[in-house]
């Protein structure tokens, strides 16, 4: 195991700069996730720690070494890829084993360790099938067994869950985390799906056109995002916004364009006619109150009731534990826990409050 520390990593094709001066400290044994939508640059970020890309700028260093300049086999590292990237003429013992046999370590230590990895993976059954003869998480689990077997220092991976279905997926969130939990190795798992990250990082990194918006535990993310864009990424569904202005006096409020009061536990300091952005989450609205939406869609899954509704000429979206019996084109009555509200300036995008 070891730390993994990108400083003011940059990357460029041609003049087209991705990156833009990354950095990331990684303690040893930490699960880091990094997340943001398509083209962010974690994909990129990843296979440069890999040694799969070159850097343009900045060093990474895995332990007390900068890497810069080794090759992938030299970092001590081993990555899972999305798509598995198993050889389908080998078996699943063959596969899991078969970086061992390049560095020509013996036979019966190749055969030690994959039996080892097999029965943490529960492969045990099926190291003499093909991997066309496999599930999709039984294949994740070869490509898994594949990485534990070389024993690295850092497992890196690159949306390894995204070819899987839905329940598969969750079922697959769990063994990663628990892997992790018995293996110990420092992780940096790549993902544009945020309840993964939420579910399964120590820490999360966002990224977003190149730039980290923000680094912090997935409660921390959630309760105090820093901007904008971390607010309306972090969280599902995610939060409502409300563009407007902070209003300050006996009953403090915040204002939208078209008169609709919002109300408000204090104002910040300073911030009393301030052009803002009000934001609650769904799951932090409850029934009742002197919001009154007009309903567009309710979605009913059972445990919870996702209610869709029109205020102040925005999308609202609240979730309920209770059942709701209202119908598309009425209103219901709603409101915000105060302790729980976020305000961010217009302008900048930052949190204010």
């Amino acid at each position: 195991m070891a730390s993994v520390e990108i400083v003011d990593v940059r990357k460029s094709y041609g003049d087209q700069a991705v990156i833009h001066g990354v950095s990331i400290p990684i303690a040893n044994g930490e699960f880091v996730a990094l997340v943001g939508p398509s083209g962010c640059g974690k994909s990129t970020l990843l296979r440069m720690i890999a040694g799969l890309e070159e850097i343009t700028g900045g060093d990474i260093k895995i332990g007390d070494k900068v890497v810069n300049g080794l090759p992938p086999k030299d970092r001590d590292i081993a990555m899972v890829f999305q798509n598995y990237a198993l050889y389908p003429h080998k078996t699943v013992a063959e596969n899991m084993g078969f970086a061992l046999k390049l560095r020509k370590t013996p036979k019966a230590e190749i055969d030690q360790r994959v039996k080892r990895a097999a029965e943490i993976l529960d492969l045990m059954p099926y190291l003499n099938r093909y991997p066309r003869q496999l599930s999709g998480g039984q294949r994740q689990r070869v490509a898994m067994g594949r990485a534990i077997v070389r024993a690295p220092q850092v497992f890196l991976f690159d949306e390894p869950l995204s070819n899987l279905d839905a329940k598969l997926r969750v079922q697959m969130r769990a063994e990663i985390k628990e892997l992790h939990q018995r293996l110990k190795t420092t992780t940096v798992y790549v993902t544009h799906d945020q309840v993964e990250a939420m579910t399964m990082a120590d820490r999360i990194v966002v990224l977003h056109d190149g730039i980290v918006e923000q680094i912090g535990t997935p409660l921390e993310l959630y309760d105090r995002p820093n901007n904008l864009f971390v607010a309306g990424f972090i969280g599902s569904p995610a939060m409502n916004m409300f563009k407007g202005t902070i209003r300050a006096g006996a009953q403090p409020h915040f204002e939208t364009a078209d008169g609709t009061r919002l109300p408000l536990a204090t104002v910040p300091a300073g911030s009393d006619g301030l052009a803002a952005i009000y934001g609650i989450r769904p799951e932090h609205l409850t029934l009742g109150g002197e919001l009154k939406p007009t309903v567009t869609v309710i979605e009913p899954t059972g445990s919870e009731t996702q209610v869709i509704a029109k205020l102040a000429g925005e999308k609202i979206i609240g979730v309920f534990r209770e059942r709701v019996n209202v119908k598309p084109g009425e209103t219901v009555a709603m409101s915000p826990d105060l302790s729980l509200v976020h305000l961010f300036d217009a302008k900048s995008g930052r949190r204010i409050s």
